[in-house]
């Protein structure tokens, strides 16, 4: 078990100004501000859809032969890319599975293993988890009854009551937020261990309204007011939540044992895959399709090598990571919290951070509002807010930088972890994060149009059409070109086939967790075969457009306003299934 040293055991009994003026420079932005543009790194995110969108017409008339060759390895490094996703995708299904099968083993006779654990908790004066769970639940503007559902579903777990902290995220700019937590904490009162209503501040200056800005004040005030209470700071785990995550006790028991294993608890961060089952009858096929493929990206990325994965929504990590790096990040380049302070936690600790997967799916509600087209326009808004983490990207590569010209010195946070990751470690975190976000916004065009518009220019059906001669034509004069043009649109035939893959053990998932985990009498069906037709609008709508968008905009110094995601919640529902 890692030892904290003398100076942070006595932040034990410190007062919150400290904690909350720790690095308090951070909120002074505005003396470090500037141009965007200066950063040669931040050129890579708007270039890549300008520079892929410009070489759709121009690579087949000005430099057909280097552009065939370009769209040979990119198709080719495409197409293995998405064939490992379906295997890391196919590996994270079967774990998912065996950790429910195991869970409902034990569990079967749930009712009378229920008493007998409490009954034993109760007479041997135990407690059962070794940490203190706290859940921080940033909100605005939910429905109460979605919270209330929310932090329901933690207060049936079995040990909520001796170490479950409820750390409520309200913003002070939602009128009445202060009724509202009260008579949340009304509700729940004596069902945890603790209950805490924080109330973040608006107009912060060098503050971004967004999730990150929420958790950031929820967690140093309320993890400040725990120790000022005696809670002791090592215990402390942090479970940062969306404010419709159906948390599973499995969940919590999984983590706890990740953390047992761990070589260090404190610098371990627990990723679950994220689910879509609550509502997702509801909402528009596109919708449904977009946060199903979205879920089950998330679920391959979570059997990446070394501990390279990121979170997405919803994770746990220790105050100590949280405090040593200095909680999170808050302006606008931040907005995507959940990758950006991963990453913030693996470069801050010179990669020691790492990520522990948890095979338990977390389930999270579709965007959903009232009429099909206010519906498709909601998760449009959602899926711009997502992409403008975009920002991590440039993020990535100033530290991939900072990395490399001290590869040799860089030591990190820890002085007395001997051992810190390797240059290479980084390089790998960086790909994963280029992947997250270049792909989409240029994979879509070059898919799609490509090879249909380089046929259409080198080939055209009329002369008067014509725009490159013969004899500058590679495909004619060329064996070679002709051939290699042949294996391109040959790749491209079979580049959707690893995507079907995916959705076709995704299916069988979905239909096993529904009725094995959540246990509900409803799941998709052969019914749903027709939400496929939707997949090439839902791809071009709700990914290639949002993600240029997104690219282009960090040419832009303004911020686009943070826009929570539309809900309905129907109580009635949600308790029958």
């Amino acid at each position: 078990m890692l030892l904290l040293d003398d100076a942070l055991q006595s932040k034990q009994n410190q007062s919150f100004q400290v904690f909350h003026n720790r690095n308090k420079n951070k909120f002074d932005m505005s003396k470090e501000k500037m141009s965007r543009l200066s950063s040669p790194v931040e050129w890579v995110a708007p270039l890549t859809p300008i520079l892929s969108l410009a070489l759709l017409p121009l690579g087949p008339l000005f430099f057909p032969r280097v552009y065939l060759l370009f769209l040979f390895f990119y198709f080719t490094g495409f197409l293995y890319q998405q064939v490992n996703h379906v295997c890391k995708f196919y590996i994270t299904s079967c774990r998912i599975r065996d950790n429910i099968s195991q869970w409902n083993a034990v569990h079967n006779d749930k009712d009378d293993r229920s008493k007998l654990m409490t009954q034993n908790v109760e007479e041997k004066g135990m407690t059962p988890f070794e940490y203190i769970h706290t859940f921080v639940v940033p909100n605005y503007g939910e429905p109460e009854g979605l919270l209330k559902d929310t932090i329901g579903r933690l207060a049936s777990h079995r040990n909520a009551k001796t170490n479950y902290v409820i750390i409520l995220a309200m913003e002070a700019s939602e009128n009445g937020w202060e009724e509202k937590g009260k008579r949340l904490e009304d509700f729940f009162k004596d069902r945890f261990y603790g209950f805490l209503i924080t109330g973040h501040p608006p107009n912060i200056p060098g503050e971004y309204r967004g999730k990150g800005s929420n958790v950031n004040f929820a967690v140093r005030t309320g993890c400040a007011e725990m120790i000022s209470q005696g809670y002791d700071a090592r215990k402390i785990m942090l479970t940062i939540m969306d404010s419709d995550a159906a948390i599973p006790e499995l969940y919590i028991t999984q983590v706890e044992e990740a953390l047992s294993k761990a070589d260090d608890p404190y610098y371990t961060i627990c990723a679950p895959p994220i689910f879509f089952s609550r509502n997702c009858d509801q909402v528009p096929a596109a919708v449904r399709m977009t946060d199903i493929t979205w879920a089950a990206l998330v679920m391959s990325n979570l059997s990446n090598a070394d501990g390279l994965c990121v979170p997405c929504s919803n994770y746990s990590l220790s105050f100590i990571l949280a405090d040593r790096v200095g909680y999170w990040d808050v302006d606008a380049d931040a907005i995507g919290e959940d990758m950006h302070m991963w990453l913030k936690c693996f470069f801050k600790t010179d990669g020691h951070a790492r990520t522990v997967p948890i095979y338990v799916p977390i389930n999270l509600t579709n965007v959903q509002c009232d009429g099909y087209m206010a519906n498709i326009h909601a998760r449009y808004v959602q899926a711009k807010r997502h992409f403008q983490g975009v920002a991590d990207l440039g993020y990535t590569l100033r530290h991939m930088v900072t990395c490399f010209k001290n590869r040799k010195k860089q030591r990190g946070l820890l002085d007395y972890h001997a051992t810190t990751s390797g240059f290479y470690d980084k390089l790998s975190a960086c790909a994963v994060i280029l992947e997250a976000h270049m792909i989409p916004a240029s994979s879509g065009w070059l898919m799609f149009a490509a090879v249909p518009l380089m046929q259409l220019i080198l080939f055209p059906p009329f002369a008067w059409m014509s725009l490159v001669s013969p004899s500058n034509n590679p495909l004619l004069t060329s064996e070679f070109f002709s051939q290699l043009w042949t294996i391109v649109k040959l790749i491209t035939v079979f580049l959707p086939l690893p995507l079907f893959g995916t959705l076709a053990i995704y299916e069988h998932l979905h239909r096993y967790i529904d009725r094995n985990f959540y246990r509900k009498t409803e799941s998709r069906n052969w019914r749903n075969v027709a939400d496929y037709a939707s997949l090439p609008i839902a791809a071009w709508l709700f990914l290639t457009l949002p993600s240029t968008l997104a690219c282009i905009k960090r040419f832009v110094r303004g911020e686009d306003a943070y826009i929570v995601g539309a809900k309905i919640f129907d109580e009635e529902k949600e308790r029958l299934s």
